[in-house]
C-alpha cells in the first residue's frame, strides 16, 4: 500500500470517526445531556467536515501522481 492510499485510508477512516463520536453525543439519553455533551458533538462535527474537506483537497492534488 503506498503512502498517497495509506493517506487516504487514514483520513476517511478518522472522518467515520469524527461523525460517529458526533451521532454518539447526539443521541445520548435526554437525562445524561449536557452542554459540555452538545458542544463536543458539534466539535466532531465540524472535525468531521473539516477533514472531509482536507480529503477533498488533498485527492485533487495528488490527482497526477501515481
Amino acid at each position: 500500500m503506498s503512502l498517497k492510499a495509506f493517506h487516504v485510508v487514514f483520513i476517511t477512516a478518522s472522518v467515520a470517526l469524527a461523525f460517529f463520536v458526533a451521532a454518539w453525543c447526539f443521541r445520548a439519553s435526554p437525562e445524561e445531556t449536557s452542554g459540555a455533551r452538545v458542544a463536543a458533538g458539534l466539535v466532531s462535527v465540524a472535525c468531521g467536515v473539516g477533514l472531509a474537506g482536507y480529503e477533498v483537497w488533498f485527492l485533487r492534488k495528488m490527482r497526477g501522481l501515481p
